[in-house]
């Protein structure tokens, strides 16, 4: 658990306990006097609103954790949307619409989908051509959002790594079972990558 939460759970924690002993201190019967009947009331308002603020500030902090981790999530899935699209692209249907952009980036779906169309089909010739042309203008970005990738955590960033120590063997591949055997590799790697989520 980290400081930052445990900042946020420590007030919580004694507002919460604070509040509940004073409010059981005040049912109970007890000698009349401007503590239990003035002060004490007081303090249960106070504690009262120091819980509900604190758990409030928590809930917005986490909220906004959340949506940075999925905007660095969606910004390393937009890296491979070029070579996701190349991929579609090859088990297109004749007539058949290409997979819209949005999905290609954030549906988790996408990866296994392409992997069960690899297992059952053979590229052709433009499909690898365009393949590895794409890995090769891809390797270097994807290199350098490492970093990213470490920010969500460090399995991210392992699978991360295995993404782009593949797409590096399919921009060297010279034959189909290499360009074949590269691509399954990266989107496995792709996959357990998505896996993890954000």
């Amino acid at each position: 658990m980290n400081t930052s939460r445990m900042l946020l759970i420590a007030p919580l924690a004694i507002f919460g306990f604070s509040g509940i002993a004073l409010y059981i201190y005040f049912i109970f019967p007890a000698p009349p006097g401007p503590f239990h009947d003035n002060l004490v009331p007081e303090l249960i308002g106070f504690c009262m609103e120091g819980f509900f603020l604190v758990g409030l500030l928590s809930l917005i902090q986490t909220s906004r954790e959340r949506a940075r981790r999925k905007e660095l999530w969606l910004s390393l899935r937009g890296v491979l949307r070029g070579l996701l699209s190349q991929l579609d692209i090859a088990f297109l249907s004749p007539n058949a619409e290409p997979t819209a952009t949005k999905k290609l980036e954030e549906d988790m779906q996408v990866v296994s989908t392409l992997m069960r169309e690899l297992e059952g089909n053979r590229l052709n010739l433009r499909s690898m051509t365009s393949l590895k042309r794409e890995s090769i203008e891809t390797i270097s970005l994807a290199r350098d959002m490492i970093p990213v990738a470490a920010q969500l955590s460090a399995v991210h960033m392992r699978w991360w790594i295995a993404t782009v120590d593949s797409m590096r063997q399919l921009s060297k591949a010279q034959t189909r079972e290499a360009v074949e055997q590269s691509v399954y590799l990266m989107l496995e790697n792709m996959n357990e990558f998505d896996q993890l989520g954000y």
